[in-house]
């Protein structure tokens, strides 16, 4: 199987823990989600851990809901999730010099995921991603977004 992965990274001036507490709190993604395509969370638990379920509404043209499933979890390391499709999104934190160094990334290596590349979401959910960072950092370091 093909790999189909899209990523990008930031250092953010802040601790993993810091980041971490964001990343584990679902009504912190429509804050820091740089796609525009995030709404609000929808009946969460108040952090996320492995196997944890959560919400999300949305908006893609329609609005509709995506359930989504934690795969992933190390504490201030990394947590990932997937949502039906089994596409999986994934934050890796890593101390360096400055802060920590966080990947988003965006998984959609399944089979059915060869319709995403007939699109351009996977340049698309890039952009999102470069922006969604960028909030992320903003919400980290100031706790607001714009």
């Amino acid at each position: 199987m093909s790999q189909r992965i899209v990523s990008t990274s930031r250092v953010i001036d802040a601790t993993p823990e810091a980041i971490f507490t964001v990343l584990t709190d679902p009504t912190k993604h429509p804050i820091i989600d740089g796609s525009g395509h995030l709404e609000s969370a929808k009946d969460n638990p108040d952090r996320l851990t492995h196997g944890a379920k959560f919400s999300m509404n949305m908006k893609m043209g329609v609005h509709y809901t995506t359930k989504n499933v934690v795969s992933v979890f190390e504490e201030n390391r990394s947590i990932a999730w997937h949502h039906f499709a089994q596409f999986v999104w994934r934050y890796d934190l890593e101390p360096v010099e400055g802060g920590t160094r966080v990947t988003e990334s965006f998984d959609y290596s399944k089979p059915w995921g060869l319709f995403l590349t007939l699109t351009k979401m996977p340049e698309a959910n890039r952009e999102g991603m470069v922006k969604s960072l960028e909030n992320l950092e903003q919400y980290v370091t100031t706790g607001s977004v714009g």
